[in-house]
């Protein structure tokens, strides 16, 4: 037995009921395997590497918030502090119902990756819970949050674990969190990133992770002498990432088809407009679905849009695992490319198929990065005690962004293109065993 099947099988016998962390890891070491061999790894190297897939710490904690009717509830929080070889703990928070250790676990190693991919001095980590923003009160949500704080701050700092905002977690919710942060610890600081400007937040932050996106797309097709002018694109997703990934592919001049949700998807041929997706997020702010909305030349159809709507760029942007096997092979017929903005959106049998028509295809640990790389620029800003310039800040993620495009084809050239997956987890976990090596880890 190999030493990686060996790890392989250890932590599958360790965590047979996490099935999406698991699927994680799976993909990483496949992509492993072959480089830890053809550079004769040692023992220690291979200890290094089963020490990397499990967490430093788990906590979970009970969340006891009080209603509109003034009934007290209960959630489940979690924080997963995955690796700190590099830096600080540094990852999103959750809120949603599908929120459960498993699915933290998953996101929290992907974080380790994506952070030193960035090159910035960031561990990994991720964190939430299971409670449902969604159908809450104003007065809930922030009941919720300052509630989840009494507990989360025992465990943060801004040298220790630096959490910012994900899935149903925006600036709204990361002030709240911080409001009840200061009032415990009596300190201001940047323990927390995503934050409004007017609070320590960095500019841009809010579009970081969709604006990444598209400049990895763009040095993506760079390779291949192409740009995004004309291309029809499918997004899936009507969140943040989805929001400003189809704004920037607008502003660049790409023919964006569709946007989603968790019922369906919208689709308009000849091209989403700026006032279209403004239309779109206007009635989504309002709670409504996607089912719901009423706008000239935009149908709702059900279902997911990857067999229905032929494109030439795909970028999954709402969750993991939305693309099925069935789905890739369909798109590997149409594709350029595909880029995830969302973390693990195909399954591995997909990204096979992908991979086996030689489809350009980047992972979101390297393609959606730019969240996290302007929340260490937030931290940075932080430490420094002075705001930087809207333009400062998107100079720094573009050039971010071309880093990691250059990491990711240094560590995944193959004689048909560039392997983004291999390139992305190969990169990523050299920087990160280096610094467990001279850790003493």
């Amino acid at each position: 037995m190999s030493p990686i099947t060996a790890i392989s099988t250890q932590i599958h016998a360790t965590y047979p009921h996490q099935p999406t962390f698991l699927q994680a890891v799976d993909e990483v070491l496949a992509t492993l395997a072959p480089a830890l061999e053809a550079n004769s790894a040692s023992n220690a190297d291979y200890a290094r590497v089963a020490r990397l897939l499990s967490p430093e710490r788990v906590i979970s904690f009970k969340v006891i918030w009080s209603d509109d009717a003034g009934t007290l509830q209960h959630n489940i929080g979690y924080r997963i502090q995955f690796n700190s070889a590099l830096g600080p703990y540094k990852g999103g928070l959750r809120f949603d119902a599908s929120v459960t250790e498993d699915i933290l676990k998953f996101l929290g190693f992907e974080q380790i990756f994506k952070n030193a991919l960035t090159g910035l001095p960031l561990g990994g980590g991720k964190g939430g819970s299971d409670f449902n923003p969604k159908g809450k009160s104003e007065n809930e949500i922030r009941s919720f949050c300052r509630a989840f704080m009494t507990e989360l701050y025992r465990h943060i700092g801004i040298d220790v674990d630096v959490p910012a905002g994900d899935m149903g977690v925006g600036g709204r919710e990361i002030g709240y969190m911080m409001g009840m942060y200061k009032q415990i610890v009596n300190r201001s600081e940047g323990v927390m990133t995503g934050k409004d400007p007017l609070i320590g937040g960095s500019l841009g932050r809010t579009e970081a992770t969709g604006h990444g996106v598209v400049y990895f797309a763009e040095a993506m097709l760079r390779e291949a002498g192409k740009n995004l002018v004309g291309m029809t694109a499918v997004v899936s997703g009507s969140g943040n990432v989805a929001e400003h990934t189809v704004r920037m592919l607008i502003a660049k001049g790409a023919v964006v088809l569709t946007m989603s949700d968790r019922g369906g998807y919208i689709h308009k041929p000849e091209g989403l407009t700026e006032s279209d997706v403004n239309a779109i997020m206007s009635h989504k702010n309002t709670g409504s679905d996607l089912a719901t909305l009423t706008h000239e030349g935009i149908e709702y159809r059900t279902g997911a849009p990857w067999q229905t709507v032929v494109a030439e760029a795909y970028f999954p942007c709402a969750t993991q695992n939305e693309i099925s096997e069935a789905d890739a092979k369909v798109i590997a017929n149409h594709a350029t490319l595909v880029v995830e903005g969302a973390n693990m959106p195909l399954c591995n049998e997909a990204v096979s198929v992908l991979n086996a028509a030689h489809i350009p295809h980047a992972p979101g640990k390297a393609s959606n990065a730019g969240g996290v790389a302007v929340s260490g620029l937030e931290m940075a800003q932080n430490a420094g005690h002075y705001p930087w310039t809207r333009e400062r800040v998107e100079s720094e993620l573009m050039e971010i962004m071309e880093r990691i495009h250059t990491t990711c084809k240094e560590h995944g050239t193959e004689s048909w293109g560039i392997d983004y997956f291999k390139g992305a987890n190969i990169g990523g976990a050299k920087r990160v065993l280096a610094a467990m090596e001279k850790l003493g880890w």
